[in-house]
């Protein structure tokens, strides 16, 4: 109509989506930095930063290992969605976009594995708490987490108390000459209530005694099986965990696309074709 203007909205990089990402990444930022120098300190007071080769004298699991890959992997990603964000860095989403769908992918294969494979993972399971009981006395943070898990779960062992026979502190043999031969740690022993406190002897030579007397001072039960029944017990409580881990994941990644997109939509109504001439 005469008189009247007709106003066309350009395109815009969504300010909401922007920097709800930014904020979200920053967090996620500083966290993987605060778990990587956990991890690269715990490193340099066992002096592993100066002697690389010592990560392999281990044969166990170093648990300073889940801090560094753990703050590493938040680091790159917490960086790449921050400055993606803040920067509208195309480059940056993508790769954010691209390595969190990667390990969603990897998440849900080893969900379906862990499931379709479930006797292979309960011997693997077995197989590596046994590597890591052999290596119990080999390294202090091993040995806190080995004893964290049979105090929590009231374990002891993979299968039970006599994997204990795979240490060469705790061993059965003649030739043990250590006094926690055929013991167990005392994260094994079942607590008394009234103990103000801890009794770090309490599992020596408790396998001598007949399975029945065994009971009433130390638990017999396998860290796989109470693992498993824990999960059972939890089983909506874990379910939701990590089902709310996903939709994080994939609320971060259709984000990073949306905004992706915009930039694209803003850096397309920058250059706009050129008028064609008309034909004589």
């Amino acid at each position: 109509m005469p008189g009247k203007h007709q106003h066309f909205q350009e395109p815009e990089v969504g300010c909401c989506g922007k920097y709800f990402l930014f904020s979200f990444n920053i967090v996620f930022w500083v966290l993987g930095a605060l778990f990587l120098a956990i991890g690269l300190w715990a490193w340099g007071e066992k002096g592993v930063l100066s002697n690389i080769s010592a990560l392999t004298d281990l044969g166990g699991l170093d648990p300073v290992w889940l801090f560094v890959v753990v703050g590493g992997v938040m680091s790159v990603l917490g960086f790449a969605g921050c400055i993606g964000a803040l920067r509208e860095n195309t480059f940056l989403l993508k790769f954010f976009s691209v390595f969190l769908g990667l390990i969603f992918f990897l998440e849900l294969t080893t969900g379906i594995l862990a499931f379709v494979f479930k006797d292979w993972i309960r011997d693997q399971l077995n197989l590596f708490i046994n590597n890591n009981v052999k290596a119990y006395r080999d390294d202090i943070d091993l040995q806190n987490l080995i004893d964290f898990a049979q105090e929590y779960w009231s374990c002891c062992g993979a299968r039970g108390p006599n994997d204990w026979n795979l240490n060469i502190y705790f061993n059965c043999t003649d030739l043990n000459p250590s006094r926690e031969r055929c013991g167990v740690p005392f994260s094994c022993c079942v607590r008394d209530p009234a103990e103000d406190v801890l009794n770090t002897q309490c599992g020596y030579d408790i396998r001598l005694k007949l399975e029945l007397e065994q009971q009433g001072s130390i638990h017999t039960k396998g860290c796989v099986g109470q693992f498993e029944k824990w999960l059972q017990d939890n089983l909506i409580i874990v379910a939701g965990v990590f089902v709310g881990i996903a939709l994080l994941q994939i609320f971060g990644i259709c984000l990073a696309q949306n905004l992706v997109s915009d930039i694209k939509a803003v850096k397309a109504n920058w250059n706009p074709p050129l008028p064609q001439r008309p034909r004589l």
